[in-house]
This record gives structure tokens, sequence and C-alpha cells, in this order.
């Protein structure tokens, strides 16, 4: 990609675009583009709903009655684990050292750590695998048992440095891993989550690790530490908790305020890029919120849904199943709908992206700085100062990188890419935030993909 210092100039048709480090800075728009209607940032911060008024702090409440009512019969009495207590018993046997890649049956104490943790005692890792990794350095360094958290679902994502680092037969290192567990059999949820739940307890098994569910009362969470404990200095080698729905109490995390800049949320910058998408470009959106605000804006248009393949899991391999399509229809336009922490956690991806040199390959990373699907713990892309996706993405070979943050710069920069040879790189930078009524997909994942399949057939 040729470039003078560090500013990028193209020439994209008759319309002319300056490029600063990967940043729209202005744009003269010859071609018409669809925005949506005009949004404020105070507009756009209301529309995410009050956190106070959460499902989950309502059940909370609700229960809390219940456990009034029940009186003397004390086997009715719902109990919940507060996040500072089990941390306070965490520091009591010695574990004071925390990483992983946050769940939302976790967020509440995962706020609490990313709270009050001392800095150098807590990482939001890039991956579970990763996590092991650094909690392994940590034991390395201090002799002393980390906790590693993480959804069920990131179990793959650790069987290779659990097998050939952790183990007792390797290099001996333990660990508590604390493992949120979705997909608990007889309990409601998503096809994905309810593989996983049914295979967790026979994945530890097979990996050698003890483990028990996590007791939700004080006392109980309490013992179990200590056979945690007691089991790592005995045999020197991980142990896990699994932890049902709703095993925390809940706990808010502060965040601080968005630039002044960013006015929209995720789901306006989805609605701008899919109207000024043509019917035959293919969308591959990634797994949590961004896909299923994408079906429900289909939903509201009447669009259908063949045009997108929405991974429902699999975080992280976006990118990888929109290249894997970009090579074999290589005349339709693939568009990458990514979130930050979906890319980051396999960012290894974005190199083979961009040394594929397909044109047809575009990819857009919605930013917001956090997970937001499982509790709004932030993501190293949430320093905007120090951290570029556009700079990353040039490093591995994509052909242009652009960054929008208002509709209009999103309208104009999707127009533009789609006339690009790419890989093209767009990141949009976004608060963070949902809508309280978000709902899920009402189509399973095996009629998405064959409709999928069916509209990628279409010459």
């Amino acid at each position: 990609m040729a470039r003078a210092g560090p500013m990028l100039f193209r020439l994209l048709g008759n319309r002319n675009v300056f490029l600063s480090f990967g940043r729209l800075s202005s744009v003269k728009v010859t071609q018409d583009f669809h925005t949506g209607p005009a949004l404020h940032k105070s507009q756009a911060i209301q529309k995410l709903g009050s956190q106070n008024n959460s499902k989950q702090e309502k059940q909370y409440e609700e229960q809390q009655k219940r456990n009034a009512d029940a009186g003397e019969l004390t086997e009715l009495v719902r109990d919940f684990l507060q996040p500072d207590e089990f941390y306070k018993s965490c520091l009591n046997i010695g574990v004071d050292f925390f990483c992983g890649v946050p769940d939302s049956l976790l967020k509440d104490f995962c706020a609490y750590v990313t709270q009050n943790a001392p800095k150098e005692k807590h990482v939001i890792a890039a991956s579970e695998g990763n996590a092991v990794a650094i909690a392994t350095g940590y034991h390395l360094a201090t002799g002393k048992h980390p906790m590693v958290y993480l959804q069920n679902s990131g179990l793959g994502n650790i069987i290779n440095p659990i097998m050939s680092l952790t183990s007792p037969s390797v290099y001996s290192v333990p660990m508590i891993l604390l493992i949120g567990w979705r997909g608990e059999p007889g309990k409601r949820d998503e096809p994905q989550h309810l593989v996983q739940g049914q295979a967790t307890p026979g994945l530890l098994a097979a990996l050698g690790i003890p483990f028990q569910p996590l007791p939700d009362y004080e006392e109980g969470a309490d013992q179990a530490l200590l056979t945690a404990k007691h089991y790592m200095e005995k045999s020197n080698a991980p142990y896990a908790f699994l932890v049902k729905r709703q095993t925390f109490a809940p706990y808010k995390l502060k965040k601080g305020p968005a630039p002044e800049e960013f006015v929209m949320t995720r789901e306006d910058a989805m609605k701008v890029v899919i109207d000024n998408l043509s019917q035959k470009d293919v969308v591959v959106s990634a797994t949590g919120m961004l896909s299923r605000e994408l079906f429900e804006y289909r939903v509201s248009k009447d669009m259908g849904h063949e045009k997108d393949f929405l991974t429902v899991g699999s975080m992280g391999h976006t990118s990888s199943i929109a290249l894997g399509v970009a090579m074999q229809k290589p005349k339709r336009q693939i568009f990458c709908l990514d979130g930050d922490g979906s890319v980051i956690m396999h960012m290894g991806a974005m190199a083979t992206v961009g040394q594929s040199s397909l044109d047809n390959f575009k990819h857009i990373v919605i930013n917001n700085g956090a997970h937001d699907s499982v509790g709004g713990q932030p993501t190293d892309a949430g320093n905007h100062e120090d951290f570029s996706f556009s700079k990353i993405a040039q490093g591995c070979g994509y052909k242009t990188t652009m960054v929008a943050v208002t509709p209009e710069e999103v309208a104009q920069c999707v127009l533009d890419m789609r006339g690009m040879e790419g890989p093209v790189l767009l990141e949009i930078k976004t608060l963070m935030g949902s809508r309280k009524n978000l709902g899920r997909p009402t189509r399973t994942p095996i009629e998405n993909k064959e409709d999928f399949m069916h509209f990628l057939a279409i010459n």
C-alpha cells in the first residue's frame, strides 16, 4: 500500500478521501448513502435503559423477598454469593492474582475484581489460553496459586496449555479455574451453550482436572476453596469450580465517560452498515449481541435472513469464516461484521486475511471497548490513545484501513470500501451498551446455515 509518511491519500473514482493514520478526516460526498435518523449522544445513552432495571436485579430482589417470606422454612431460602466476600475468601487462601476472559455468569464477580483488584493483580486476557499462560508465569515468579476465570465455551482454548504446560506430567502448575457453566443441564439456553454445557463435566474429567459446583453460600464457598487449596498444595495441578447461573449477587461495574465524539451505539452502527450494502452482498457477523441486533433489524425491515451468517458461538473466528467464504466466492462482496473482543481473541487471523490479498474481503470492526455481551468489562481496544486496529491491519497487509465515528462517516466508508481492492478494514468506534429488550434469533442455526448456503449459490 502506497503511503506518504503517516498520511495516506487515495483517489476513489471522483470522491476524494483523506485518511490520517486510518482515521477518516474529511469526505467529499458525491453519492447517496443512508445514515438513519439523526442521533445525538444523549439520545443514544438514554436508549440503553437503566442498569437498575435489569432483569437479573429484578430477579434478585424478588428472590430476597421470597427469602424473607420463607421464615423458618430455611430449605426454601435461595442463597447468593456476595462478590466482595468471595474475593476476600480467595485472598484468605492465598489466591490474589486473577486473569481470564469475562463471562455472563461470572460478570458480577469479574466486575468486582475489575473494580477493586490492584492493577498488577488482574489481567483481562485476549483468550482463555492466554490467561492460563499468564497465570503460569505468575506462579513461576511467585510460587503462589492464581485464579483463571472463563466461560465453559473457552475450555477449547485452554486445552493446549492445560495439557502441555500445567499438567502434573509436564510443568505441574497449580491454579483455580472458575468456569461459568452455560448450558447447565436442565436450564434453558442457546443451542451452542446446551452442547457445551452437557460436555463440560466430561471435558474436565478427560483433562484430569478435579471439579465441583461452586456453592452459592459463603460457608460452602469457603470450604470449597479450602478443598481446592489442599489439592493444589498436594498435587501442584489445576482445580476447577463450575459456576451455575445466578450464583453471585449483582455488582455493578462503574463505567467512565465515553469520548465526546462517539455518538452511536453498536446497533446504530450496524444499521448504517446494512443500509448501505447491495442486494448481493454477503454478511458474516460475530457472536454476541451484534448478531442478535442484526437478526432483529432484518425482522424490523422484513428483509429476510439469508444474507447473514450469524456466528452464534466460536468467538474470535468470525473473520476466518468470512475468509473461507470469500476465497470461494470471489465475485461476491463479503462483509465481516466483527467486534473488538472477538478480533482480539484470535488476532492472528488478521495476518492470514491480510496476506490473502482477497479483493472482496471487507472487514468491519465495531469497537465499543468492552466485552458488552457478558457484562461490559473493558477490552484493550478501549484505550483509544494507544491501541489501533488500523495500524495492526496495515502491518498484516490490509490494503486500506479507515476509522469512523459518525453515521455519515460510516455510510461513506461502506460505500467506498465496496469499490476498493481488499482486504479493507473499517473500524467504527461506538458507545457501550445495548437495548434491554434485545431478543435472540428465532431461527435455528441449521435454518440459518441452509438459507445462507442457498444465498451463496446464487450467481
